[in-house]
């Protein structure tokens, strides 16, 4: 490997690699998994701001509508065995790998069917049956996590490829340079996908770095990296595949910057007030969903398959919050239990 991988601006991947290549059916398959996510994050926007902030979900949720085409293209290339490590944005990228909406809901409302028994809430929760190994409200605190996931399955040979998904301000910690750099020493099999909304929490993020295109960091490390169109599933798709292929071949790790917006505030309750004029229009115009359901209408695809994608989840998950709802609140007095100190 000669350390770094030509990389791309965005929306160019799409057009070579994903896009008209993708047949119908791919692409319909794709609306309906960013469908189920839209679903279920309005579902727990429902259930956060219900009874004047008193409703069935409680504490700080970060959603992420607006960003379903990464984790909808990056999970279809993982195996079972890999291991996903994200951010307290995560809710997306749980259910792309599998994680029912039913327990999922039932957690962040404090259910004992809960994943995690009602203990983990919206930023904590983990599934690793499902090769979701948690959140983390530590910013920048995923990467190092992987990179022992990923030494580790050098070591008990299970040829597992470790991800772990960021914000573009992350790659600004610490930790998140420690653990770049030691998965390239290393050539460890992790992939690094950095979403890049343009807002590190609140503060824009070319304001916070002098070179903007953070992909072009991992020239730095040795290691491949790309710029991705990450509002189109397919271009994800096919960035990842190339990076996992890359991690099981033992040519090492690679960074993927995913450019994307959010459609909301940074949590539930952000007035974002630091909001530039017309960019959430131009937001809108792009997001993936939209974008999507545009581009398969101009292509033919009748209109009701495009609206059966949206009625399908939103009925999903429906049932999935009604089930959810329906069981008995977490114990207190089992608060401590799986707590080692």
């Amino acid at each position: 490997m000669d350390g770094t991988h030509a990389g791309t601006d965005a929306g160019t991947h799409a057009e070579a690699s994903g896009g008209a290549r993708d047949g119908t059916g791919r692409r319909l398959a794709d609306l309906h998994a960013m469908w189920r996510i839209r679903a279920l994050e309005e579902k727990i926007r429902e259930l956060r701001v219900a009874d004047g902030g008193n409703g069935d979900v409680v504490g700080s949720v970060h959603l992420c509508i607006g960003q379903e085409a990464g984790p909808v293209g990056a999970c279809s290339e993982l195996e079972p065995g890999d291991a996903l490590f994200a951010t307290y944005r995560g809710h997306g990228w749980a259910l792309a790998r599998g994680v029912p909406a039913e327990s999922m809901i039932a957690e962040l409302a404090g259910r004992e069917s809960g994943v995690n028994g009602g203990r983990g809430g919206s930023a904590y929760f983990t599934a690793p049956e499902h090769g979701f190994h948690g959140e983390n409200s530590i910013v920048g605190a995923g990467l190092p996590i992987a990179v022992g996931a990923a030494l580790a399955g050098r070591f008990d040979g299970s040829g597992r490829v470790a991800m772990t998904v960021c914000g573009d301000g992350a790659l600004n910690q610490g930790a998140s340079h420690e653990a770049l750099n030691m998965a390239a020493a290393f050539r460890l099999p992790v992939v690094f996908v950095c979403e890049n909304n343009y807002w590190s929490e609140l503060t824009p993020i070319d304001e916070m770095v002098g070179e903007p295109e953070l992909w072009r960091r991992a020239a730095g490390y040795g290691m491949a990296g790309e710029r991705v169109d990450g509002n189109d599933p397919a271009a994800v798709r096919a960035a990842v595949r190339a990076a996992v292929q890359r991690a099981r071949s033992g040519e090492g790790p690679t960074l993927l910057e995913l450019m994307t917006q959010r459609l909301v505030g940074h949590y539930i309750g952000d007035v974002e007030q630091y909001r530039r004029p017309g960019e959430l229009d131009r937001a809108r115009e792009e997001e993936p969903i939209a974008r999507l359901g545009r581009s398969l209408a101009a292509e033919g695809v009748p209109a009701a398959d495009i609206e059966d994608a949206r009625t399908r989840a939103q009925a999903e998950i429906e049932r999935a919050a009604e089930a959810a709802l329906a069981a008995p609140p977490a114990d207190p007095r089992t608060a401590k239990d799986h707590v080692y100190a």
